[in-house]
């Protein structure tokens, strides 16, 4: 056998050795970031489907009604399809386009991959036509269980403007019952306080501390209406946290009000995150972002202790 085929038959196996050689280190390397990528993957989706958190959503959607177009009813569902169980102030009433706005939204939901339920309330008792609205609750019926029918509060109705709508839910878990007082109150330069001062018994007309007061309550959470409940051991969901939008940007701000919140007490529910769902991010979107609402949703993700 001459040198040259000596030569190039050990070239072949020499580069065949190292071509199975780098294959396994490249297959070990492969396993690990796949391991390691399905250990991330865990620890995320744990996270993500940890039932022991609600998440709650209130928002003021302005003038819902014949006011948005398909374009603005499915961006409203995109914004809210990721939270289990929504409060919505601001439906109109005085035609039937309101409750029609609300069935789009849920129709839209229910073609994003969950099924969904809601409830629209009559229209409030109010002073006038102008001033009456409705109130809806949506909600992810794989989450959110309704129990009962919910109401609005005719005890309020001659001390609100527009009287809170009442529901009351369980966590599909089974989880103990709570309620939600859904609200929307008169403008701030009327003296919204002069209604929320009554919120203060809702845990001892409703017989149970879990209670969630939220809502447009067209004051901040540092009023000193406030503190009756504090003292009770409720706290806002978020604070310092402007949730309405200005009608122009300047230097890159667009927010305006601190008036949009949720509150519970902490004896009994556990906070475990809480902010303004940001659905301008710029001031180039503030125009259209306005054309859905002036306010931003605020959510809170608990659990009940």
């Amino acid at each position: 056998m001459s040198q040259k085929i000596i030569l190039v038959r050990f070239f072949i196996f020499f580069t065949l050795m190292f071509t199975t050689l780098l294959s396994c280190v490249e297959e070990n390397k492969t396993r690990n970031r796949i391991d390691k990528t399905e250990n991330d993957q865990s620890i995320n989706y744990k996270a993500a489907i940890n039932t022991s958190f609600i998440k709650l959503l209130t928002w003021n959607i302005q003038d819902l009604g014949r006011t948005k177009d398909v374009q603005e009813i499915s961006q409203i569902a995109k914004i809210i399809k990721n939270y289990d169980i929504i409060a919505i102030q601001e439906v109109v009433a005085k035609d039937p386009k309101g409750a029609q706005a609300v069935a789009n939204i849920v129709d839209n939901l229910n073609r994003m991959g969950s099924k969904w339920d809601y409830r629209i309330s009559n229209p409030t008792k109010s002073s006038s036509p102008q001033a009456s609205e409705r109130y809806a609750f949506i909600w992810k019926t794989s989450a959110i269980k309704m129990i009962g029918r919910p109401y609005l509060d005719n005890i309020l109705e001659d001390k609100c403007e527009r009287e809170p709508f009442i529901g009351k839910f369980r966590s599909a878990k089974r989880s103990k019952p709570f309620y939600l007082v859904n609200f929307h109150s008169i403008p701030h330069n009327k003296n919204p306080e002069t209604e929320i001062l009554h919120f203060k018994n809702y845990q001892e007309r409703l017989k149970t501390d879990l209670v969630f007061i939220c809502g447009d309550f067209n004051l901040n959470e540092k009023h000193n209406i406030w503190e009756d409940l504090y003292q009770k051991g409720f706290s806002p969901a978020v604070k310092n946290t402007k949730t309405t939008l200005k009608k122009s940007c300047k230097n890159g701000n667009y927010f305006n009000h601190s008036i949009d919140n949720i509150y519970f007490d902490t004896d009994v529910i556990s906070k475990e995150r809480a902010n303004k769902v940001d659905f301008v991010n710029t001031c180039n979107n503030l125009e259209t972002a306005r054309s859905i609402s002036d306010h931003l949703p605020v959510f809170l993700e608990f659990s009940i202790l």
